[in-house]
């Protein structure tokens, strides 16, 4: 009997991992294709076209997560599949337009098609949490938008070069079309494993009694919550906000960062360098899944945090006044500290504080207040970069991000102590029952 039931939940979970990993991973393809075009063989005009492109994306993304903050919290189990689904064909339908639109009126299309997809990452999130496998499963979620990012490029880039050969579109044709035709190719994977999410069993009496039951949250519920926890919440979505600038700054920067501190790297190398990185953080973070505990849990993943902004703290302080450290070593090791408390939040900060406090709560609703408030710093990045870069020199830049880097990772120290000492006062549910 026990090893039955031993493999069914493998079963369920592997499922689970799956689904969650391939529909995550599919939406990127409606989402990333289009940053490997240049965009500059329309004879727009003398204007930044993809930088545009991009930032309007970006807005987009950021207000769905201030909306998904309500929609993530109050959609029930049974109408998760088709609001992805209908997302999904939103966002690919802006991108129809974006093909199909004028210059440059397109630019709104593509603000269109960032506005649905905000949203879907909370609504599968919510099949993941509440169980004891979650920080497992979460980490395989986090994972899929480590690969998606570069497959989608690389997807893109194969359309281009397709449509460019076989069809004689000219470049500026095809990397209009391509990024609409490089999400088609993954509608039929996406109803795929949206289905598979729809058949993931719910938590099972067992994970109730552990990480309690999650229901959707009216709106006095999510005001209850706010009020309740006001100021470790607001320490952790501060943290949130400031690990967001610096990590958009050092992925969305890196080659100008690489070239100040005087290294040359090829871009391939350094995603497989980030790769690397990347897995180990998500299984340090995963192995929350062997603490049962809920408070010690939650405390672990506050230790975890503070970990990874204490290396990238020490590392600065040590490229500064100790030994300089070679450009790709300080680059992967500010990195590892910057992943280790962003994979943290996504995969056990809310999930046991939800288990803790027994509050009637769900983890797509505490994600989205911290990631809305990230995300007004990443729009910040996005458009100063548009601003800075060939006006400010690649080693002041350098500088520039080494001294945020510090200053951003001391003061997330401090608030992440700020919210361990909030939360560790928690005295309800900590414990499952034998």
């Amino acid at each position: 009997m026990v090893s039955t039931r031993f493999r069914s939940e493998w079963f369920i979970n592997v499922w689970a991992m799956l689904a969650a990993f391939g529909t995550y991973f599919c939406m990127y393809m409606f989402r990333k294709p289009f940053t490997v075009g240049s965009f500059d063989h329309s004879g727009a005009g003398d204007w930044d076209q993809k930088g545009t492109l991009i930032a309007a994306q970006v807005i987009g993304y950021m207000v769905s997560k201030f909306i998904g903050i309500r929609i993530v919290s109050e959609v029930t189990r049974a109408q998760r599949g088709w609001v992805i689904l209908g997302l999904i064909l939103l966002a690919h339908t802006a991108l129809l337009l974006f093909a199909l639109v004028p210059s440059p009126y397109h630019v709104a299309c593509m603000f269109l098609n960032g506005l649905p997809l905000g949203i879907v990452f909370g609504l599968v999130l919510g099949n993941l949490e509440g169980r004891q496998s979650t920080e497992a499963l979460a980490a395989g979620l986090c994972a899929s938008f480590i690969l998606a990012g570069g497959v989608a490029k690389t997807v893109g880039q194969r359309v281009i070069d397709y449509t460019m050969k076989d069809w004689g579109w000219d470049i500026a044709e095809a990397e209009r079309w391509m990024p609409f035709l490089s999400g088609g190719l993954f509608l039929g994977p996406i109803m795929v494993c949206v289905w598979m999410l729809s058949r993931i069993p719910p938590p099972s009496q067992q994970d109730i009694d552990a990480r309690s039951l999650r229901e959707p949250m009216a709106s006095e519920d999510r005001w209850r919550v706010l009020r309740t926890y006001a100021v470790g919440l607001g320490a952790i979505a501060g943290t949130y906000l400031l690990m967001s600038i610096l990590r958009s700054f050092r992925d969305d920067f890196a080659p100008e960062i690489l070239r100040g501190l005087g290294a040359s790297v090829k871009a391939q190398a350094y995603a497989n360098i980030d790769f690397v990185v990347m897995c180990l953080v998500t299984v340090a973070n995963g192995a929350a899944v062997l603490i049962r505990d809920n408070l010690k849990a939650l405390q672990f993943s506050f230790g975890v945090s503070m970990l990874g902004f204490a290396t990238t703290l020490i590392t600065v302080m040590i490229h500064w006044y100790v030994q300089p450290i070679p450009p790709t070593q300080l680059m992967v090791a500010i990195g590892a500290g910057l992943y280790l408390p962003y994979v943290a939040v996504h995969t056990t900060v809310f999930e046991r504080i939800i288990a803790c406090t027994r509050d009637r709560a769900n983890v797509g609703f505490l994600m989205y207040v911290a990631d809305s408030v990230g995300y007004l710093g990443y729009v910040a990045v996005v458009l100063m970069k548009n601003q800075l870069i060939g006006v400010v020199d690649e080693g002041t830049f350098a500088m520039w991000f080494l001294k945020i880097s510090a200053i951003g990772a001391a003061l997330s120290i401090v608030l992440i102590a700020v919210a361990s000492l909030r939360f560790r006062s928690l005295s309800i549910a900590t414990k499952i029952p034998n």
